[in-house]
């Protein structure tokens, strides 16, 4: 059970994402609105990935020092700061399974820190995960669906 709600008007949970938000669109990040997180938090983390991909876990955003108060990101906002995902890019990278590799899901994970990460712009995702380690309140999560034919 999610300690707080993530939701987007872009994309139900479970459902396609559109190709707006994908490396077939505009490649912009999708809106996204939580809800009140739990008490004590100070700042909120971003990891998007796909589980699905045939080279493994494939990271398209890492976000953190995000204001929990904000209850939210609108489409192609930057948070305060992003992480190199998994195109070697510094920020969102949208959803592009290969072709006809079928539908892969798109975790949007949320994290809820009882502190402000103090991480370099372009960090990792094994570095922003080890910087939440033992400062992770509770969390919410979205996931969306990706298919290119």
């Amino acid at each position: 059970m999610p300690d707080f709600d993530l939701t987007s008007i872009g994309f139900q949970d479970g459902q396609p994402i559109p190709r707006k938000y994908s490396c077939e669109g505009e490649n912009v990040s999708p809106p996204m609105d939580w809800s009140v997180p739990p008490e004590g938090t100070r700042s909120l983390a971003l990891i998007v990935h796909d589980p699905d991909a045939p080279i493994g876990d494939f990271t398209h955003w890492l976000a953190w020092g995000i204001d929990p108060l904000d209850g939210g990101l609108d489409e192609g906002v930057h948070p305060p700061a992003e992480g190199t995902n998994g195109f070697g890019e510094n920020g969102y990278g949208g959803p592009c399974p290969p072709p006809g590799h079928g539908a892969h899901r798109y975790f949007h994970e949320l994290f809820a820190l009882d502190t402000v990460l103090d991480l370099e712009p372009e960090s990792s995702r094994e570095q922003l995960e080890d910087a939440m380690e033992g400062h992770v309140l509770g969390g919410a999560e979205l996931v969306g669906t990706y298919e290119r034919t």
